[in-house]
C-alpha cells in the first residue's frame, strides 16, 4: 500500500473540517433571537452538575446540522488516513510529528463526536472544528514527513501505551480548553447583561466552568500516567527513567500547571474566571510541549520533528 492512499484521505479530512467550521460560523453569525428557558437547562439538585442543554432541548439550526454532519464526514476520511498510514508504515502511525499531531486531532474528533451524540453539545461545534482545521491543514503542509522505519528507541510496548494515554489526555485538556475559553466570553457577556446572539445559545457560564472542570478532572490521571508510561520507556530505551530532556521537562511543566488548576478548585475553591486562566494555561504549555519543543529544541525526543 502506497503512502498516497493516506495522504489522501488527510488532506480531504482537512478541508472537510474547514467546511464544518465555516458552517458552525454562520451558525454563529445567523444567530439573533435569545435562548428560551428550555434551553438553558440546568439538571442536577442545587445548581449545574452537567448543565448544558439536553439532547432534545437545544434545537440546532440548519448550519448546526450541516456543520455536523460534514464534521462525521471529515472524522471517517481522518481516522481512514490515519489507519491506511499504519498499513502503509507496516507499523503503528506514531513515528514523527505528522503522526503525532494526526492521530491526537483523531482522538479529540471523537471525543467530540461522542459528546454531540450522547448529549447533544454541538454547541461545540465552531471551536472543535476551528481547531481541527488549523491542526489538520497545518499536519498536511508544514509538518508532513514521508514514511520511514522507527528509530530503535520506539520499539518498545510502552512507547505504544505512552503515545495513546497522551493522545487521549491532549483531546480531553483541548477540550476543557474550549470549555475555558466560552466560559470567559459567556461569563463577560452576563456581566455586562449583553447575552445575545449565539452566546445565549451556550449554556450558562457556571455550566460551562464545571464542564471544563470535569473534563480536566478526567484528562489529568491519564496525563499523569502519561509522563510514567514515558519514564518507564526512557528506561527501556536511554537506560534511565528520568534525565531533564527538553521534553520530559516541558510534560512535567504541564502535570504541574494541571495539577496546580485541579489543587485550586478542590482546596482553595477557585471557580470562574481564575481556574478557567489557568486551564487556558495548561493547554499552552500541552502545545508547546506537543509542537514547540520539537521544532525549538535539540534532545533524545528530536526524531518527532519534521
Amino acid at each position: 500500500m502506497t503512502e498516497a492512499y493516506s495522504s489522501l484521505p488527510m488532506v480531504l479530512s482537512a478541508v472537510i473540517y474547514l467546511l464544518a467550521m465555516t458552517a458552525h460560523a454562520i451558525e454563529w453569525a445567523s444567530a439573533r433571537k435569545p435562548a428560551t428557558d428550555r434551553e438553558q437547562v440546568l439538571v442536577g439538585a442545587g445548581g449545574p452538575e452537567v448543565a448544558a442543554p439536553a439532547v432534545n432541548e437545544y434545537r440546532v439550526s440548519l448550519f448546526g446540522r450541516i456543520g455536523v454532519a460534514l464534521t462525521v464526514v471529515g472524522a471517517g476520511s481522518h481516522i481512514a488516513g490515519v489507519v491506511l498510514r499504519g498499513l502503509a508504515a507496516g507499523r503503528w502511525p506514531w513515528g514523527n510529528m505528522y503522526e503525532f499531531i494526526t492521530s491526537s486531532l483523531a482522538f479529540a474528533v471523537v471525543f467530540y463526536l461522542v459528546l454531540v451524540w450522547r448529549r447533544g453539545w454541538s454547541w461545540l461545534g465552531l471551536p472543535v472544528t476551528l481547531l481541527l482545521s488549523v491542526g489538520q491543514g497545518l499536519a498536511v503542509t508544514v509538518f508532513y514527513v514521508a514514511i520511514a522505519p522507527l528509530v530503535p528507541a520506539l520499539h518498545s510496548v510502552w512507547f505504544i501505551i505512552h503515545i495513546v494515554a497522551a493522545a487521549i489526555a491532549g483531546a480531553a485538556f483541548n477540550v476543557g480548553a474550549i470549555a475555558a475559553i466560552l466560559y470567559l466570553i459567556r461569563d463577560r457577556a452576563e456581566r455586562k447583561g449583553a447575552v445575545g446572539g449565539y452566546l445565549a445559545r451556550l449554556p450558562k457560564a457556571a455550566a460551562l466552568d464545571d464542564f471544563s472542570f470535569r473534563v480536566h478532572r478526567f484528562a489529568f490521571p491519564l496525563w499523569t500516567f502519561t509522563i510514567l508510561a514515558g519514564a518507564v520507556w526512557a528506561d527501556y530505551a536511554w537506560g534511565r527513567f528520568w534525565g531533564w530532556d527538553p521534553k520530559e521537562t516541558w510534560s512535567l511543566v504541564t502535570w504541574v500547571v494541571y495539577a496546580a488548576y485541579l489543587h485550586a478548585r478542590v482546596t482553595a475553591g477557585w471557580k470562574g474566571t481564575r481556574a478557567a486562566w489557568l486551564a487556558v494555561l495548561g493547554v499552552v504549555t500541552f502545545w508547546f510541549n506537543f509542537i514547540g519543543v520539537n521544532l525549538l529544541t535539540v534532545g533524545l525526543h528530536s526524531y518527532a520533528g519534521i
